[in-house]
């Protein structure tokens, strides 16, 4: 048997963009037909491409690969001999119990590996472009949908899909996974039905908060699920300033990975903090700037009130509508 042949395997799996665990044996107390080192890759349908041992391990070891798959997270499993096959857990490792009478003691490491994250990027604009560009270099494989679209145009999108309506996009795409509409005022309302058709965990929609009411207003309008539409993300983005494509596509894809890691992007005021402070009135108006997402020029503001615990500050708003 090649002991190298699970490299091969991988590069494999990863081409057809299956989920897989890489099985290490890391010791082996005889008698067992495995020995540390001997590795494996097993996939959530339980194939296993390589050798980690005989049928008796071999349960143990698929049921807690699916469960790797299924958290992402690695694991820990001994394999010993015991008259009962239920399973415990010693610290940060898992023990199964094997009824076998082979006997023998195993070790292993289950590390799983998982396909790159899908993030459908709607729009051929600049912040959209900046997006494709981006987003594979931090793990994310990018499918870019835009009305007549080309592959050369996006050099670093995995793939390109060039109609935006929504039978199309939906028979394309299993899921819609990660979805940002950066459509810039291109095609706004039929991108927004096609994302909303692939029903997503979230769609964030870069544009101001005033535009993206007026659209949700005309979606509701034309039957779409106002639960669906209320939930649409919009400004997009962390406040950071932006003001550049590549700059808007940051702080897009900072609220992206909040959100994969299942972490709010910022956190909400404390109930202390949002209390308001001592105010007095400043002889000099400050100045309001406008959003590039169509808040229009900068303009005085009336003369407003702030704290007297600090001086005044003047807010930037995002160039994707965060403020």
């Amino acid at each position: 048997m090649n002991r190298n042949q699970w490299i091969a395997d991988a590069a494999r799996l990863q081409a057809e963009d299956r989920a897989f665990a890489l099985v290490t044996v890391l010791r082996a107390q005889a008698p067992t037909s495995a020995k540390a080192g001997d590795k494996a890759l097993v996939t959530a349908d339980g194939q296993i491409h390589g050798w980690i041992g005989g049928g008796c391990a071999q349960p143990a070891v698929v049921k807690t690969v699916r469960q790797a798959l299924a958290s992402g997270q690695p694991q820990s499993i001994r394999i010993a001999p015991t008259d009962e096959t239920a399973e415990r857990t010693l610290g940060d490792v898992l023990e199964f119990g094997m009824a076998c009478h082979s006997g023998g003691t195993l070790e292993l490491f289950i590390d799983p590996v998982l396909p790159a994250p899908q993030l459908v990027v709607f729009g051929d604009s600049p912040v959209a472009r900046a997006l494709t560009g981006l987003a594979p270099r931090i793990g994310l494989q990018t499918v870019l949908v835009a009305e007549g679209a080309q592959a050369g145009d996006f050099p670093d999108a995995a793939r390109v899909i060039g109609s935006d309506s929504a039978d199309s996009v939906v028979q394309a795409l299993l899921d819609g996974g990660l979805v940002v509409v950066a459509t810039q005022g291109r095609r706004d309302l039929q991108a927004l039905r096609a994302a909303l058709a692939l029903k997503p965990p979230t769609l964030w929609f870069v544009a101001s908060e005033r535009k993206a009411n007026v659209l949700r207003q005309s979606l509701i309008s034309a039957g779409e699920d106002p639960a669906q539409v209320a939930a649409i993300v919009a400004p997009a983005g962390e406040p950071i300033g932006a003001q550049t494509p590549e700059e808007i596509a940051l702080a897009v894809l900072a609220t992206v990975v909040a959100a994969r890691r299942g972490r709010p992007a910022r956190a909400a005021a404390t109930p202390e903090a949002a209390k308001p402070a001592p105010k007095f009135k400043l002889d000099l108006p400050p100045m309001e700037m406008g959003s590039c997402c169509g808040g229009g020029a900068a303009k005085p503001a009336e003369a407003e009130s702030v704290s007297e615990a600090a001086p005044p500050v003047v807010a930037t708003k995002s160039c994707c509508g965060g403020s």
